[in-house]
């Protein structure tokens, strides 16, 4: 099977086929940072984090692209709430995402422009607007003529006459930019300098950038005029992602996108998200909460990521409860790998499972089915915690050891791709003042008293041993102990 995705653009599920053979443009419209980052965020960016490092398993060359909007009204209003300056707020806020983001193992992307680094590209786009016909100056501000592309609402599937119609209520005629408007539709590219606010020197006078030039020329500037993917949650299709097209398509003539992508929205139990509601929860405040971070991935990619999901105890108990399971198996082969002899553990691809594989990339290449992938993921982690139980129990196992590691080694490199990893924790064997002898001796007494039916003694000497750190197993085989693995305190 070949890679097919839903594109926005099209409404339909097509085969996926880049400008440059073997290679990917991407570009993911990314936050605007003026406050942490919140669940929504964690979705959208572990939903491309993946996309882009599925791409790359699959062969691709992906120059992956994410923008910061760092001058805004946003920024502008925590400046003044905090005494403080436009740059020192989005400097914060940018170090904070990357913190967030690090936390949640989201690979950086190649290039993070920012929209106060681009006013060359900015200005130089609206130019071309304005020497095409598409923009025009008024009193400082430069708006878009939206009538004047006849495509406008492609991606929406909005027409202007409905939104006419549903606007018409809403107008405020008093407002001095619509008075300044040929058309109610009209949107700004260039906005006027207010007093006291970060301003550029512009051939329209100071001022500062819209919303959304800024990520057309971003995109023009790092990828150029047609790029594959563009990517961003499914509230910007409109009106961020439909003035884009806008903009680019009017200046260069050819699609500023191939394919159009866009994650679900995120609700918390059942209702947006919103502070108003008090349900508005920071990537940071639910980590340091104890939410295991693989285990709010886990969560994003049990869903279908163009579909809404929503946030519940119930459900980040049940990706926290599979998240264990995956983690067991990736632990095999650092707990057990020495027991069955191998010899190496680093990953080999030469000795992975291309049938595992197959399953898988056959899941995820039907419009990036993530949940299809874990399934296969699951299936192998099962039986490598399965093996791990016999081994922990029986000291042994029936199944060949290469084929064990075969196993691992395939489920390590399955769920690297969806960015699920794990590490052996740092831990030390507890086993206080007894030598194996004496284990050994309080063992064959206990089975004296198993044997006289005298439980009480047999309990005692079970919780005497675990006092001491040694964890008794019994099986038909019959007793085994081994060192209870606890932490080591800091």
């Amino acid at each position: 099977m070949t890679l097919s995705i839903y594109n926005t653009l099209t409404r339909r599920q097509e085969e996926f086929k880049t400008v440059e053979p073997g290679k990917v443009k991407m570009y993911y419209c990314g936050v605007t940072v003026y406050d942490y980052c919140h669940l929504g965020h964690a979705r959208a960016c572990i939903v491309w984090d993946v996309v882009r490092r599925y791409l790359q398993f699959i062969g691709y060359d992906v120059r992956y692209i994410q923008n910061f909007t760092d001058i805004d009204d946003k920024i502008l209003n925590r400046a003044r709430e905090e005494k403080s300056t436009m740059e020192a707020v989005s400097e914060r806020y940018i170090q904070a995402y990357f913190e967030d983001m690090g936390r949640l193992g989201i690979k950086e992307a190649d290039e993070y422009p920012r929209a106060t680094h681009t006013m060359n590209g900015i200005q130089r786009l609206i130019h071309d607007l304005e020497t095409k016909g598409f923009a025009y100056p008024a009193d400082g501000d430069v708006y878009y003529a939206v009538r004047k592309f006849d495509q406008y609402g492609k991606l929406s599937g909005r027409k202007l006459e409905d939104l006419q119609a549903g606007a018409s209520e809403r107008v405020n005629v008093e407002d001095p930019e619509y008075q300044k408007k040929k058309d109610p539709f009209d949107f700004a590219l260039w906005k006027a300098a207010k007093p006291s606010e970060p301003a550029w020197e512009s051939p329209w006078g100071k001022g500062r950038p819209g919303w959304h030039i800024e990520c057309s020329a971003m995109v023009r500037d790092r990828l150029g005029d047609t790029i594959d993917i563009h990517a961003g949650g499914a509230d910007l299709i409109f009106p961020h992602h439909e003035n884009e097209i806008a903009q680019s398509e009017a200046v260069t003539g050819k699609p500023l996108a191939n394919y159009w992508l866009h994650n679900g929205m995120v609700k918390v139990d059942g209702e947006k998200m919103s502070k108003s509601l008090g349900n508005f929860t920071t990537i940071r405040d639910l980590l340091d909460r104890g939410v295991d971070p693989m285990a709010l991935r886990l969560f994003v990619l049990m869903a279908q990521y163009r579909k809404p999901i929503d946030f519940t105890d119930e459900a980040i108990l049940a990706a926290t409860n599979g998240w264990h399971t995956i983690k067991e198996g990736l632990l095999f082969g650092h707990q057990h790998g020495e027991k069955l002899g191998w010899e190496n553990i680093e990953l080999n691809n030469a000795n992975i499972d291309k049938s595992e594989v197959e399953k898988f990339t056959n899941a995820v290449d039907d419009d990036f089915n993530f949940p299809g992938g874990l399934a296969v993921i699951f299936e192998i982690a099962k039986e490598l915690r399965k093996q791990g139980n016999i081994i922990v129990h029986q000291r042994k196992t029936e199944t060949p050891a290469n084929e064990l590691l075969k196993k691992w080694q395939t489920l390590v490199t399955l769920a690297d791709v969806l960015g699920l990893t794990a590490k052996p924790e740092t831990k030390t064997p507890k086993q206080d003042g007894i030598s194996n002898a004496e284990i050994e001796e309080l063992i064959q007494k206990r089975w004296e008293a198993r044997k006289a039916k005298n439980f009480a003694e047999s309990d005692r000497i079970r919780n005497e041993l675990l006092a001491k750190g040694v964890v008794l197993t019994d099986t038909k085989d019959g007793t085994f102990w081994h060192p209870e693995i606890i932490p080591i305190t800091k």
